[in-house]
């Protein structure tokens, strides 16, 4: 039986524990623990190889322009927006997906639909407006990388239905579409109307990929959902048209899909709904120190 010392002495290691400072978490030891944690653990192959195929499709999408095979630029930044759209699937699908495939890919995106495009259309045919070029495609470029970083934070706060501005994927074909469509059709690049299309067109994907305008994400449709008989005629329809001609038609259904999402808000606006992509005020988490919050919270 214990004695009153003993009870004691026990009640002190309690109160001794229960003030004792917790030991702070600090950013170095989190990413150390999922740097061990990947080593430890391994990383998913399939999901990953599909993402590094997108990587260097976007790669070698720059080094052919360099050649000067823009056209051939142009078709492997498609591939590339093809594969991306598969990594995620698949990742899902076999049960893979894991925060280092989050994390690469949007790298990829980066380097794929962000810094790909702009390097392709400026060695096409935006360096003849001198400074004007490398501009515009920077312009595109930093709103590839802004646009990518918001998703990435605005994860689970938006509709996901939408897009909270254009996706890079569709600004990169919408940019990689028009040099598709241009050397397709044989159009000389000293045609003195080109570069600046080029640059409207370039200026336009990056600025609408920033903006807070809603572009349908397609994530709502079930594949295994029936439709009706009359939308597998229109898609045979659809596969008609885009095989006779594919660069004019691809061309085109993205400029639709990049005026789609003005479309949509304009008629939000004009019907008083609120827009889906827009963040509450208060699901918005400010970019604050840690010991900030904490201290105003003690307040």
């Amino acid at each position: 039986m214990p004695t009153p010392s003993d009870k004691m002495k026990a009640a002190r290691s309690r109160r001794h524990l229960s003030f004792a400072p917790r030991p702070r978490v600090t950013p170095q030891a989190l990413v150390k623990e999922r740097i061990d944690t990947v080593k430890k653990k391994g990383i998913y192959l399939l999901p990953n190889l599909f993402t590094l195929s997108s990587l260097f499709s976007g790669f070698f999408a720059v080094v052919v322009a360099i050649q000067g095979d823009f056209e051939k630029a142009a078709l492997a930044i498609f591939v590339s927006m093809v594969l991306d759209g598969c990594d995620g699937r698949v990742a899902r699908l076999t049960h893979t997906s894991s925060a280092f495939g989050v994390e690469f890919d949007s790298l990829a995106d980066m380097c794929a639909f962000g810094m790909a495009p702009a390097l392709v259309m400026y060695q096409w045919c935006l360096h003849d407006l001198g400074r004007l070029g490398w501009a515009a495609a920077f312009v595109y470029c930093a709103g590839a990388g802004l646009r990518l970083a918001r998703f990435n934070t605005n994860v689970g706060v938006v509709d996901k239905s939408f897009f909270q501005g254009l996706p890079s994927p569709a600004a990169a074909a919408l940019v990689a579409g028009f040099v598709w469509l241009a050397a397709d059709q044989r159009i000389p690049v000293n045609t003195a109307w080109l570069p600046w299309l080029a640059l409207i067109i370039t200026v336009y994907a990056g600025l609408t990929m920033v903006c807070n305008a809603p572009f349908y994400s397609g994530k709502s449709f079930h594949s295994g959902k029936s439709v009706p008989f009359w939308v597998l005629i229109a898609a045979v329809v659809v596969l008609f048209v885009v095989a006779n001609d594919p660069a004019l038609v691809v061309f085109i259904l993205f400029c639709l899909y990049a005026l789609s999402g003005f479309v949509y808000q304009f008629y939000l606006w004009y019907t008083g709904q609120d827009n889906p992509v827009r963040p509450k005020e208060d699901e918005i988490e400010l970019d604050e120190p840690e010991e900030t919050v904490e201290e105003a919270n003690r307040q």
